[in-house]
């Protein structure tokens, strides 16, 4: 996925201002594809000269107004192509597994401990999809766009599900090595 792609894909759900998008990433679009504000204003900037975007014409004086984005024909038929295009899996790149793999070498020391604290934001993540899926996705709605949305977050659950029980055994694994309840050699949990 890229980036221009996930603004053509939040504009066409619904034309937005730059801080708006921010916005909409920050709560939706941004579990699976962040971007900073810099990063959008930017990339706005290059929609826009491409022509696959334009700015909607304001009512008033421009000056302290937010310029509205929508998306125009080209960049449907853009983002259309892009949604038909293959694309191979990428390799997952995580600083917890290769710290873990390094542990194998230098020992686990301390490592109980960020289990742990992943652990729980895993289960903090989990509990936010699902009142995300309870709020936004009630028995009965059916659109065709709503069941594509609710397969994405239905991929976040079942990922947080998976970091869950992965965890939970790295964890028992880690313990059995070091001891329950250490975050280093011989160091309480907490300690």
């Amino acid at each position: 996925m890229s980036l221009p792609h996930a603004i053509l894909t939040a504009l066409l759900e619904r034309p937005s201002s730059g801080l708006e998008l921010t916005r909409r990433f920050d709560k939706s679009i941004g579990y699976f594809w962040s971007a900073t504000h810099q990063q959008i204003y930017r990339e706005l900037g290059r929609l826009e000269e491409a022509g696959l975007i334009r700015a909607l014409p304001s009512e008033g004086p421009v000056r302290g107004q937010k310029k509205q984005y929508e998306v125009l024909p080209g960049g449907s038929a853009e983002l259309a192509r892009w949604v038909d295009e293959r694309q191979d899996p990428k390799p997952m790149r995580d600083a917890l597994l290769l710290r873990i793999r390094a542990a194998a070498v230098v020992g686990p020391q301390g490592l109980a401990a960020e289990l742990r604290r992943h652990l729980e934001l895993h289960r903090a993540q989990l509990a936010e999809y699902e009142a995300i899926e309870a709020k936004d996705f009630p028995a009965g709605r059916n659109a065709d766009s709503d069941r594509l949305r609710r397969l994405v977050l239905h991929g976040g659950i079942a990922l947080e599900g998976f970091w869950l029980s992965w965890l939970e055994e790295a964890l028992a694994e880690v313990e059995d090595m070091t001891g329950p309840g250490t975050s280093g050699p011989g160091a309480p949990a907490g300690a």
